[in-house]
């Protein structure tokens, strides 16, 4: 049994998409930890109704980024977490993390990078009118969405198309192609 954490920062139904799928899959991982930048996420509420733990580190309650991600890291290693999944998670990784978990962390981003990395990658593919989007899952690295990407799922822009259309499609596209793709990674022995 794998032990994951999920970070995120905001909804969580990326959070609550994975649980029910490793659920519903019977997959021999155990999301074991929650770990979260803002005390008032939704997704607080998420991991209670999963039953699952959480962490809440207020970066501003700490001297500097490295002394919160200790924090972090001293959680993770508590809960004997091997392996570490963002799902909406609004923060840069920093060197304290990576080094604790280099390969051993991925991300999903709203769009097919390299175009639109950061903060508003839908709202950015949606404002340069392409004609499809999607969604990412990437490794981790040092850089704001660079990491070497794992895979990639496109997502039409249909003409007429409102933002929050779009949103609700990339939205729905992610929480059946994340699981997917961890799914993959468990089973190729990358997890």
């Amino acid at each position: 049994m794998k032990r994951i954490a999920i970070f995120a920062s905001g909804e969580g139904t990326n959070f609550t998409a994975l649980c029910h799928a490793f659920t519903r899959q019977n997959l021999p991982l155990k999301v074991c930890l929650l770990v979260c930048d803002h005390e008032n996420a939704n997704v607080l509420e998420r991991a209670a109704h999963e039953n699952v733990p959480t962490l809440v580190v207020n970066y501003q309650d700490h001297p500097d980024k490295v002394a919160a991600e200790r924090v972090i890291v001293t959680q993770l290693a508590a809960k004997k977490v091997d392996f570490i999944l963002l799902a909406g998670y609004m923060r840069i990784i920093g060197p304290t993390l990576l080094t604790e978990y280099t390969g051993k962390m991925i991300n999903i981003h709203p769009a097919l990078l390299p175009l639109f990395p950061g903060r508003h990658g839908i709202e950015d593919a949606y404002q340069a009118r392409v004609s499809e989007t999607g969604v990412t899952i990437h490794w981790v690295d040092s850089g704001i969405d660079s990491g070497q990407i794992i895979a990639q799922s496109k997502v039409p822009v249909y003409q007429g198309d409102s933002l929050p259309e779009l949103e609700a499609r990339i939205h729905t596209r992610e929480h059946e192609f994340y699981p997917a793709v961890v799914k993959e990674l468990l089973e190729k022995g990358e997890i």
